[in-house]
């Protein structure tokens, strides 16, 4: 389906706000991502966690929205943007202290699930049965674009990202792969190496080279976006790792790391050619990761949002806890 997608109208459910809770940073967190020195996390019940002290206390925003946010990203300190289920798209222009609806279509049936924006006027939101759509106004408005990539099967697509030097680049469902080197105007399929589904993808720092990751710790790497790839293989202490990989940064120092079920957080110091792997004794699934303050990592996932060390284990010292609730 193509054309201009209707856009919200805030005042049809002006009334509906997310759920206040002092239990929201320990709630389902799906992302967290450095907006400046601010972070940002979105999750259940349209909660939007920020903190401006690295991870110690968060306050949660106001945000018009009861439902699961899965993906969020700034493209400055004070720009970004947060979708989830009913494909709704929210936005905000003070780095998350509060946020407006700009879209939602109940009739999909169907969420979205990444989104990825160049500047303040151009983004694309990705999701559920091959949704794709563009915006070029800042989220004034959204065009459906699913009918530019070859995807009859309507599989999920369940990451973007940009690649250093070549394009965009979309994973999903059954090990679907797509690219674009105009910056998604036209899209091409790629050929995988995995059947299974990919939740995400990693830029390096390197030109033309990525990472896609998925089930049953499933990592490949490429350095000619996507024309070949190679397997990485990731070693636990009971053998080959087998749990799904669900996210992943790129730290300032060029560190990669990944997290996912089980409490795993990986790290790689090589541009992803190998990988240390550390698993969190709470074994609790891990969704978002993003670079803390003297080199801790803030992970977020089925436990919240917390502050942890560079390999993934806890600093040993109080926890992350809810500073206000509402509006500041």
């Amino acid at each position: 389906m193509a054309g201009m997608a209707r856009a919200a109208d805030p005042s049809a459910d002006a009334q509906v706000w997310s759920v206040e809770s002092a239990k929201a940073v320990r709630g389902l967190v799906l992302d967290v991502v450095s907006a400046g020195k601010r972070l940002v996390a979105v999750g259940d019940r349209g909660h939007v966690l920020y903190s401006d002290d690295q991870g110690v206390t968060w306050a949660q925003a106001k945000v018009p929205s009861r439902q699961l946010l899965t993906a969020v990203f700034f493209v400055d300190p004070q720009h970004g943007w947060a979708v989830g289920h009913d494909a709704q798209i929210l936005a905000t222009a003070d780095g998350g202290a509060t946020w407006t609806k700009q879209f939602e279509e109940l009739k999909r049936q169907a969420p979205l699930l990444d989104l990825w924006f160049k500047d303040t006027s151009t983004g694309f939101a990705i999701g559920a049965y091959g949704a794709l759509l563009t915006t070029t106004d800042g989220g004034q408005h959204w065009q459906d674009v699913s009918d530019r990539v070859d995807n009859p099967d309507q599989f999920h697509f369940n990451a973007i990202g940009a690649v250093k030097d070549a394009g965009l680049f979309i994973v999903g469902e059954q090990g679907s792969l797509f690219r674009s080197r105009d910056w998604g105007q036209s899209w091409e399929k790629v050929q995988g190496p995995y059947e299974g589904s990919l939740f995400g993808l990693l830029a390096t720092g390197e030109p033309q080279t990525l990472l896609v990751y998925g089930l049953r710790g499933n990592l490949f790497r490429s350095t000619d976006f996507g024309d070949t790839w190679a397997n990485v293989p990731l070693q636990g202490p009971r053998g080959p790792l087998e749990f799904a990989l669900s996210g992943a940064t790129r730290l300032d120092d060029g560190t990669l790391v990944l997290v996912g079920n089980s409490g795993t957080v990986l790290r790689s110091k090589d541009d992803g050619k190998t990988f240390s792997l550390f698993n969190r004794p709470d074994r609790l699934s891990l969704s978002a990761v993003t670079g803390g303050a003297g080199g801790t990592l803030v992970v977020a996932g089925q436990g919240g949002v917390r502050v942890t060390a560079a390999n993934g284990a806890d600093l040993g010292q109080q926890q992350a806890s809810l500073q206000k609730v509402g509006q500041p």
